[in-house]
């Protein structure tokens, strides 16, 4: 498996197993099984997915070592600020079976919409991370789904900036300025739905794309991550298509194919603005 360096030192695999919406536990450890044998080893996680019991229950009846896992996790909007944080990791900690994350990520930033001390929800929030990292506790902390004004706001107070920002990012929704943004400051990316949704996958220019390739157009999504440097988590309950998505390293998009697809207008997808999520969940 191709890993990326974070800027702290750590490596974290390229390709990771997202679980967005798999809760059936004999589904996740069927997958967790077929994907180490495959050679995945993140798998990316968040206590609003409610599946991190099934998950740690997983990985230890399967006898999976855990120095061959990359955990990543993520803190939801109802645990904010310095002490909450804290303790919600340490729940999760529990439900996965470790006494360690590779990664602990802040869900969603407060949004200014809801908020008008958005900026010290935040800063609080992270301080709190920050205090996780120092014990141990998480060998990496980050965001998810924070816009250069709220990394900007986070880097007043931050004594350590995040090591990883996971956002919305496939065709139609490249991201280019906030991938610009977090390259220059040394913040890794994650794309977490770098599928889009199905209607991403019915985009006529992509379906023509994977026929010149002779790839599947989900191939073709996530070799697109892959080529910007992102770290890509494709979400399936299918164990052959774990197999699939990670034949996208013997190939690759040419300047003018990637230009193309930098090009496709929004298509679908989740399309959250953070600036205006609510406390859903």
């Amino acid at each position: 498996m191709v890993e990326l360096e974070m800027v702290n030192g750590i490596k974290i695999p390229q390709i990771g197993m997202g679980t967005w919406q798999i809760n059936d536990k004999d589904i996740l450890q069927e997958l967790i099984k077929a994907g180490q044998e495959l050679g995945y080893s993140l798998i990316d996680t968040a206590a609003a997915y409610s599946n991190e019991m099934a998950i740690g229950k997983a990985w230890t009846q399967l006898g999976i070592k855990r120095e061959d896992l990359f955990l990543s996790d993520k803190v939801w909007n109802s645990n904010r600020g310095f002490e909450a944080v804290q303790s919600a990791c340490r729940k999760s900690l529990k439900k996965l079976k470790t006494d360690y994350l590779d990664l602990y990520l802040i869900h969603w930033p407060a949004s200014p919409k809801l908020y008008d001390d958005w900026e010290i929800l935040n800063a609080e929030t992270w301080r709190g991370m920050e205090q996780l990292y120092q014990e141990g506790l998480v060998r990496s902390i980050g965001v998810c789904n924070f816009k250069p004004h709220h990394l900007e706001a986070l880097s007043k107070t931050a004594q350590v900036m995040p090591m990883v920002n996971q956002v919305e990012f496939h065709p139609g929704m490249p991201q280019q300025e906030l991938i610009t943004y977090c390259r220059e400051r040394g913040i890794g990316v994650e794309a977490s739905s770098p599928l889009g949704n199905g209607t991403v996958l019915a985009n006529a220019q992509l379906k023509e794309l994977a026929k010149v390739k002779k790839k599947t157009v989900a191939q073709i999504c996530l070799r697109y991550g892959v080529e910007k440097g992102l770290v890509v988590l494709p979400k399936t309950t299918s164990p052959s298509r774990l197999q699939e998505n990670l034949a996208v390293y013997d190939w690759e998009l040419s300047v003018e194919e990637m230009r193309m697809i930098d090009a496709i207008p929004y298509c679908g997808g989740i399309g959250i603005d953070p600036d205006e999520v609510t406390e859903f969940g």
